[in-house]
């Protein structure tokens, strides 16, 4: 019977998504070339969505920047954000939505479980909803697969949580 597990996790803290926005907000304000670009970031929390808006595409590109810098200093995993497509809007101006990823989509769990068992490692690993809990008999395997997995990329930000041991 496997004593020791953890879980693997795909989280994003929204209270730090909505200071990053806030802070990139601010110096957009300030910023001389972006002054009077009408540009603009909108969270919307229950869709987990972003939507950037700017008087041009390379002024878009600019407040990408400028939030992707302000997520990374707030601890916000920018793996998990997915760009859609530049939409043109009224007046020359261009709109571009950004997804937020919460949870390990069930495509990158299975990938996640078939490394962990292609490894051979005497663990086993079981997809729960949107996470992926890991349990085996000692703490040592336990810490070779954190290592396999910490080495490998899914396309997603993983973080290791609740580890049980006995």
């Amino acid at each position: 019977m496997p004593d020791n597990s953890f879980d693997v996790v795909s989280q994003i803290e929204m209270p730090e998504v909505s200071n990053a926005i806030a802070q990139a907000m601010k110096e957009i304000i300030t910023r001389f070339d972006l002054k009077d670009s009408k540009s603009s970031i909108e969270l919307n929390e229950k869709e987990k969505k972003i939507t950037l808006a700017s008087a041009d595409d390379f002024k878009l590109r600019a407040v990408t920047e400028i939030l992707q810098l302000k997520m990374v200093k707030r601890g916000v995993p920018v793996k998990n954000l997915t760009y859609g497509k530049l939409i043109p809007s009224a007046g020359s101006s261009v709109k571009q939505e950004v997804t937020l990823t919460s949870g390990i989509p069930i495509e990158k769990a299975r990938d996640i479980v078939k490394k962990i068992k292609d490894s051979k490692l005497k663990v086993q690993a079981a997809i729960q909803g949107d996470l992926v809990r890991v349990s085996g008999k000692d703490r040592d395997t336990l810490q070779q697969v954190l290592a396999l997995l910490r080495g490998s990329d899914f396309g997603i930000d993983l973080q290791y949580i609740n580890f049980r041991t006995n």
